[in-house]
C-alpha cells in the first residue's frame, strides 16, 4: 500500500454545532470529498486541531467520527 503525506487544511461543522479546524492527511485521495465518500474508515484524524473560535492548539490530534458530521470546507489556497 502506498503511503503519501498530503496535509490539506479543513473545517468541520458538527451535528453538536462545534466547530473543528485543523489538518486532515488526504493521502493518496484526490480530494477531500474522496476522504468522506470513497474510504471506508469511520473516523477522520485531525492534527493541530482548534476548535470553537480557539480552543486546542498546535500539537493537538482529534479522531472524529464521520457519522457526526455535518460539513466539510476545505481552507481556500492562495496562489
Amino acid at each position: 500500500m502506498d503511503y503519501k503525506i498530503r496535509p490539506e487544511r479543513v473545517t468541520i461543522r458538527t451535528i453538536d454545532r462545534h466547530s473543528l479546524s485543523g489538518k486532515i492527511n488526504l493521502g493518496v485521495h484526490e480530494r477531500l470529498s474522496d476522504l468522506f465518500t470513497k474510504e471506508q474508515r469511520l473516523f477522520i484524524v485531525m492534527c493541530d486541531v482548534t476548535f470553537d473560535g480557539g480552543k486546542g492548539g498546535t500539537g493537538r490530534v482529534l479522531f472524529v467520527n464521520k457519522r457526526h458530521m455535518v460539513w466539510a470546507e476545505p481552507e481556500a489556497v492562495t496562489r
